[in-house]
């Protein structure tokens, strides 16, 4: 793991899953409401375009995608298209097999779900151009995919990784730390993939993050969260 990777990952270990779910206690729907992800409130914005730090970040990219080696960009492309709950299961285990576990399955979907009403609104309001479109010479690592050129930030995938993840930590503590390793991995590989900046996936951590506490503050989800715990424990006997 980069150190760059490191910032929010520590600040989550150092709360704690435990301490998260003790966080969340407010009444509401299993959905969360605009107003409490709303990106344009919640993220600072990335650096403007030209300035140092924007440029330091290009060069970054650059670097990463230069150094990744054919194993890491399959592995990037493959998350590239691959968003759902099992993105986790290397994290998990074979015992804990997310294919056997559909009250788990169902809760993670869930919380994807969540990623696009709260990711989507941050990338019409920042409109930031991807690197591929900040210079010409960089070609994604699925370049027949890419789309909406000027939504990098935040980073919709990191910010459904880190959503699922915050949730599955608290599910399954002692597998917190694997399954946030893997989260910030999934982010990470967006920079390998040519897709994002550091401050997008920066972003995306803080927003999904944010989309997790808020959907366990809500009793609906805390039904569904209670069973896949449940579930899980089940399992692992």
């Amino acid at each position: 793991m980069r150190r760059s990777q490191l910032r929010l990952f520590a600040g989550l270990m150092l709360i704690g899953p435990a301490g998260l779910f003790l966080a969340a206690s407010a009444a509401g729907a299993a959905q969360v409401t605009p107003a409490e992800v709303e990106p344009s409130h919640l993220l600072p914005p990335p650096p403007a375009p030209g300035a140092a730090r924007a440029k330091a970040e290009l060069a970054e990219v650059k670097a990463i995608m230069a150094a990744a080696t054919p194993a890491e960009v399959a592995a990037a492309r493959k998350d590239d298209g691959d968003e759902k709950p099992d993105l986790f299961q290397v994290a998990l285990g074979p015992s804990l097999d997310l294919a056997k576990l559909p009250l788990t399955t169902k809760l993670l979907n869930e919380v994807a779900e969540e990623e696009d009403p709260g990711s989507k609104p941050g990338k019409d309001y920042f409109h930031r151009d991807r690197p591929w479109i900040v210079d010409a010479s960089l070609t994604p690592c699925v370049p027949g995919k890419p789309t909406q050129a000027h939504a990098s930030y935040p980073s919709g995938h990191a910010t459904r990784a880190f959503s699922m993840g915050v949730v599955l930590a608290t599910l399954v503590p002692q597998k917190a730390g694997a399954v946030m390793a893997r989260a910030a991995e999934f982010a990470e590989n967006r920079i390998v993939c040519g897709m994002h900046f550091r401050s997008d996936i920066v972003a995306g951590q803080e927003l999904g993050t944010v989309i997790a506490l808020s959907l366990m503050q809500k009793p609906a989800f805390k039904a569904d969260f209670d069973a896949a715990k449940a579930e899980l424990a089940q399992a692992a006997r």
